[in-house]
Parts: structure tokens; sequence; C-alpha cells
């Protein structure tokens, strides 16, 4: 089939498509042009134009500066927490609610774990500290019972780590149920009950059928969470900042919001900003190539 061809067969799904390639490129690939910044000493008074170049010299100093390196030291540390006991936890949940017979129980279930999902930052990090802070209902039922009120996770730099997993845990779990279940719903009931008849138990049946067929969609969504590696969740991060220090909340993108909008070194910000949006394509390239050596089809494939 020609070009012209299937052009004419597609126009109405293509004209369908043209706002959102608009939206896409006057708010995504226009704003890109303003990275010429990172190469220059750039000031917002006197503009793109008349700001000098200054060639490589922000990303030296970015490369030089130990406050930038702690900012991905606590990146990489969240990313790999999060990804160790965070990433698992959609999928054994999908699992345990496909395993619930009755249909309305495993929606009821599905639609309390999916509500956080839409909860602001802002709500979350609320609600943990009125929970868990030093004037939270922990503390406030020790106190009634006598007991020494000594718990507040919420300024703790030791368990920084854990709260914010846990917050990420309780708002977007849910979102992942829902992924994984959609996965498991394309699962032939003919598989289950052909491996019923060769006499596999449950753990077999669920290793067996049920694992592969989330094997793709586990792939997709790892590879994903890989290109977000160095994005960990700025708004979140920001809210708890000043609790907790910038010793163990620091991480790229509160360091660069700092550098550039609380403190006007805008060249500088930008380098370290690309300098993260460049490795972040590079782990999404790279884990993606991985996915094909193995058989998968990841983010996209080569016809």
């Amino acid at each position: 089939m020609g070009w012209t061809t299937r052009l004419k067969r597609d126009r109405s799904l293509l004209l369908m498509t043209v706002p959102a390639i608009v939206l896409l490129v006057v708010f995504a690939y226009v704003p890109m042009l303003g990275n010429v910044i990172a190469w220059q000493d750039y000031s917002p008074y006197t503009g793109f134009v008349q700001s000098p170049f200054v060639g490589w010299q922000n990303f030296v100093e970015v490369f030089d500066n130990p406050l930038f390196l702690h900012a991905v030291e606590n990146t990489l540390t969240i990313t790999l927490f999060q990804l160790v006991f965070y990433f698992p936890v959609p999928i054994f949940l999908a699992l345990l609610l496909n395993s619930v017979v009755s249909p309305r129980l495993r929606t009821m279930i599905q639609s309390i774990v999916y509500l956080p999902h839409f909860f602001s930052w802002v709500l979350v990090v609320t609600i943990f500290q009125q929970i868990f802070g030093g004037a939270g209902l922990i503390n406030q039922t020790l106190r009634n019972n006598g007991l020494d009120a000594g718990v507040d996770l919420m300024t703790n730099p030791d368990t920084f780590l854990v709260l914010i997993t846990s917050q990420a845990v309780w708002k977007d779990a849910g979102w992942g149920i829902i992924i994984f279940l959609a996965a498991l719903s394309t699962v032939s009931p003919e598989l289950y009950e052909a491996s019923v008849v060769d006499g596999a138990n449950r753990w077999r049946r669920m290793w067996h059928v049920t694992l592969p067929a989330l094997r793709p969609v586990i792939v997709l969504l790892l590879i994903l969470r890989l290109g977000d590696a160095l994005t960990v969740g700025f708004e979140q991060l920001i809210l708890q900042r000043d609790a907790v220090g910038s010793q163990v909340s620091e991480v790229i993108d509160t360091y660069v919001y700092y550098q550039g909008v609380i403190y006007g070194d805008w060249s500088f910000a930008a380098a370290a900003g690309l300098i993260k949006g460049v490795v972040s394509l590079a782990l999404v390239l790279g884990a993606n190539k991985l996915a094909h050596v193995f058989g998968e089809s990841g983010v996209y494939k080569r016809a």
C-alpha cells in the first residue's frame, strides 16, 4: 500500500492527533531550544542573543561541584531503594487481587487502593505528618497511655528513605495494580485449565502462566523506571526538604531548582539539567536494547 493511499485511509485519525502534536511541540520541543544557555553566561536581563558563550565551562563546574555530586548520590540511592522495595509491590498486589474470586470484592479493593493516586503530594505529606509527626496520632496515643512519645519519623533523617518510599507505595501502588491486572486479563483461561489438568498447583500456575504473561509489562515499566532514575519526585522531596535537611533529601531536581530559580545561576542549572536528561536517555536506550537481547519488545522495536 502506497504512502498516499495510507494517508487518505488514515486522514481522520491523523487529524485527531494534530492537537496533541501541537501541544507536544509547543510545550516540549520548543522549550528545548533554551538549553543553549548551558553554554552561555546567561542573564535574563540581556537575553539569549547578548549573553556571552563560555563553551563547556558550566559543565566542568557541574562535575567539579561536590554538592551536585552529593545530589546525584542521593538520587541514585533513593532510586535503587525504591526499585527494590517499591517496584515489586504493585506486582504482588495485582497477583493477590487476581486470585480473589468475587469480582465485586476485587473491584472494591482495587478502588480503595487506587484512590490515593488522585491525592496531591501536599495532601499525602500532610496525612503522614498527622500520623507520624511529633504531634501526630501515634504520639498522641502514646501520651494518652502514659508512654514516652518519641516517634517523629517526619523529621528523622535516618528513616527518611523508608518514609518517602512508604509514601510512594501508598500513593501510586494502585496505579501499577491497574496496569498489571489489565495484563492479566489477557491471559486465556484455557492455559490455567490445561495447567490444572497437567497437575500444576497454585504456585506452579503462577510461575509458569501468570508471571510469563506479566513479563512484557514488567520489562516495559522497568525500562521507563530506569528512564526516570534521576527523577525521584521533585514535589514530594521539596515539601519535606526543610524538615529533614538537604543532606538526605537533596536530589538533582531540587538542586537544579535552587541553583537556577532561587539563586539565579541559570546557566549552571541548565547544564546540570541537560546532563541529567542525556543520562536518562542513555539509560532508556540501553535498557531497551537489553530487553531486545532477552526477546522482549521493550518501549519500541525496530521494524
